[in-house]
């Protein structure tokens, strides 16, 4: 037996079968090899105290004739003796398309006291062509990323038909889906549904911005629908921008196969000899203790290894993008800058327009690709205004939309040969333009000294948000010539060594990744970006639902949220709203009012310092929006002496508010705390009695009313611990 923290490999066996457990602090996948050396997967879920017990995992299930051998295979290839969904398709040199792969060995290499990293080669024993199987386990997060290594040795080049990153395996009576649909302004919209036989798709076939209609996140509850505290769920996503596609088949013997990676659609991969294949990891988690424990997994595992600084701080800023759009000038930019500084953020972001001569950047339908200063904007450029910034103490930030092309632009006409897009066919249009082609090295170019050359106008450069307005139509690379089924998966590699590039020499400017609001957010892009702005539907109402379903995957240090002029809620309940994560603010600051500019400033130094406990305390949803006529959460600290406890009405019908306590999580029952309301709009006063105090057990047991109303629609509550 091997130990390693993070990581619990044995070697049992009777000669006949290895049985390899992957093991975090509560979680276990146990993968087994059987004796004619097939790899299969034998359990994922709750650990056994005693890890000697997984070998005898097999024995107590009695669920018929599996006639393969292979139904929970690890990682499971066609054209064998399979009869269910393949990981792996490939068609050899030959032309076969056969593919057996045996257990070969497995290595354990301890990365640090937390993540250890297991790898199990397997290998055809008639062709030279072998897979890595990878799982990468993060111990303390109970976080497991899963991603394979293809390669081969024979003459010639051997084709990829599919090529999974994860093919896991999960034994309960019955499944449960919790999916996402969406669009432009309607992001992240669940629907649960139980699993039945047959395959169910999670896919996107869009090449860019590929969460617009169905992000690559999800959930799947055992036996039941998991509630935000109580029963077993796995929430998974596949860390990849591009074309994605999670197959979930509920085999003859009731289990559920999950593959996920790469979308194979139009992307048959030519492989040569003696290169490797890499796929994206499949980052999942599993809990016990429902969706929130799976919830709080994930958002630690993204601070403490993902993100872009994310165990660091973030700005507030000031966009100017609803306040102006795209008519701005210099001595408008001015006077922002001062409203900045008045508001009492951190930083001014200067959002699309600001670009484009020939064809100037008046509106969205000219100037995306010429990255010029528009010489009646911006006179004296870019330069200029961050001068102006620098003078009012202000921080200077930057819109950008690098990867897209309008055909009214200089680009367009110099290189059209970089434009995605048939040769023979009408060109059709998403928001006015096409994507430029990243599989082409020149292109790559192109777009990192786009970055590259605003550091140079303005080494100050505080703050790039990066958006992506198109998805892919006509999908052809002049670049790639006869490799077009390469194309959809050398686009998404070809951003990820721009964006690595500008990470390299840039590692500490905070990048918002936007792509028309939520299209892009995975964790193959958010490792490069601070944030990600969730939505362009900035509605507080519609936000409380848009974040709080993103919070599941996503911590709230990631989710940039703006107070704006949408919706007909008061200005307090818009600041409350975006107090769930990063607070912005898009709005014209010369129109407010004398007590909102006073609230405003006030709310800004109050979530000042509550932002630690938002951005890196562990989070409970209290009461659901989507059941409840309060939404309420909370943010608690790792010692549990602090809390912060958000709760919004949704429901306006008469007299609907808060009308039970609500029960509060994540405290200490031993512990005593008294609740204090913050954030106040100028010169009301609170019905919170604030000397009150409250036992953790009373408030978990009994709860707490923060007495939300048609009159109190949105109620900041501090949490603090009362020491003898």
């Amino acid at each position: 037996m091997l130990c390693i923290t993070g990581l619990l490999v044995t070697a049992s066996a009777s000669a006949q079968t290895v049985t390899i457990p992957v093991e975090t602090a509560q979680t276990a996948i146990v993968l087994q090899v059987a004796p004619n050396k097939d790899l299969n997967t034998i359990y994922l879920g709750k650990k056994l105290s005693d890890p000697g017990e997984y070998g005898g995992i097999p024995g107590v299930y009695r669920q018929g004739n599996n006639y393969s051998g292979m139904f929970n295979s690890a990682y499971t290839p066609a054209g064998s003796r399979n009869l269910l969904e393949p990981a792996i398709a490939v068609t050899h040199a030959d032309g076969n398309n056969s593919l057996d792969l045996k257990y070969v060995s497995h290595s354990v290499k301890r990365i640090s006291d937390n993540i250890s990293l297991l790898s199990i080669r397997l290998r055809d024993p008639v062709y030279d062509f072998e897979v890595t199987l990878n799982y990468k386990s993060y111990y303390h997060e109970d976080v497991i990323e899963q991603w394979s290594i293809i390669e081969h040795h024979e003459k010639g080049s051997v084709t990829l038909q599919k090529f999974a990153s994860a093919n896991i395996n999960l034994k309960a009576g019955s499944y449960w889906l919790r999916q996402y649909h969406g669009d432009w302004a309607k992001e992240m919209r669940p629907e649960e549904t139980q699993l039945s036989h047959g395959i169910k798709t999670l896919d996107s076939k869009l090449g860019t911005r590929a969460d617009l209609f169905m992000p690559s996140v999800f959930m799947v509850s055992l036996n039941h629908p998991a509630t935000e505290d109580e029963g077993s769920v796995l929430f998974g996503s596949l860390e990849w921008s591009g074309n994605f596609k999670t197959d979930m088949e509920v085999d003859p013997q009731d289990n559920l196969r999950i593959i996920s990676g790469i979308n194979n659609y139009a992307s048959p991969y030519q492989l040569g000899a003696g290169q490797a294949f890499e796929t994206p990891a499949f980052v999942y988690t599993f809990s016990a203790d429902g969706k929130g424990k799976a919830s709080r997994n994930l958002q630690s595992w993204a601070r403490n290894y993902k993100l872009v600084d994310g165990k660091g701080t973030r700005m507030t800023l000031l966009n100017n993008w609803e306040s102006t759009y795209f008519d701005f000038n210099e001595a408008k930019l001015r006077e922002l800058l001062k409203n900045t500084k008045k508001l009492g953020v951190d930083l001014f972001l200067l959002d699309d327009g600001w670009f484009g001569n020939t064809y100037p950047r008046n509106d969205d339908h000219a100037g995306l690709g010429d990255w010029q200063e528009n010489r009646k904007k911006l006179p004296n450029g870019i330069a200029a205004i961050a001068r102006e910034a620098q003078r009012d103490s202000v921080k200077f930030g930057i819109w950008i939309e690098a990867e897209m092309v309008n055909p009214k632009s200089e680009l367009y006409s110099k290189h059209p040969d970089w434009v995605i897009k048939q040769p023979k066919r009408e060109e059709y249009y998403f928001r006015n333009q096409l994507v430029l082609d990243l599989s082409n090295p020149q292109v790559q170019d192109f777009v990192y000294h786009i970055v590259d050359s605003l550091f140079i106008k303005d080494p100050a450069l505080a703050f790039i948000k990066w958006d992506c307005n198109a998805v892919i139509y006509n999908a052809y690379s002049v670049h790639l010539h006869q490799n077009q089924s390469q194309f959809y998966v050398e686009y998404v590699r070809g951003l990820y060594k721009v964006l690595q590039r500008i990470r390299t020499k840039y590692p500490d400017v905070p990048m918002m990744l936007c792509s028309g609001g939520g299209g892009r957010v995975d964790y193959g892009a958010l490792q490069y970006f601070t944030e990600f702005w969730p939505s362009d539907n900035t509605d507080p109402l519609e936000r409380i639902f848009i974040q709080w379903e993103y919070s599941y995957f996503y911590p709230a240090l990631a989710s940039a949220n703006h107070v704006t002029d949408w919706g007909k809620q008061p200005l307090k309940f818009r600041v409350d709203v975006a107090m769930m994560g990063k607070l912005g603010f898009d709005i014209v600051v010369d129109k407010l009012s004398g007590n909102d500019l006073k609230f405003c400033q006030h709310a800004i130094s109050t979530y000042n310092d509550i932002k630690p406990l938002i951005w890196q305390g562990g989070q409970y949803r209290l009461s659901d929006p989507r059941t409840e006529s309060v939404a309420s959460l909370m943010y608690v600290n790792t010692d549990r002496s602090s809390a912060v406890m958000l709760s919004y009405l949704v429901n306006y019908r008469y007299e609907e508010g808060s009308q039970r306590p609500i029960l509060l999580k994540g405290l200490d029952s031993n512990k005593k705390y008294k609740i204090t309301e913050i954030n106040l709009y100028t010169g009301s006063t609170s019905a919170i009695n604030g000397t009150k105090v409250y036992s953790g057990d009373f408030l978990a047991t009994v709860g707490f009313n923060p007495e939300v109303s048609a009159g109190r629609t949105s109620v900041v509550l501090q949490i603090d611990e009362v020491k003898n």
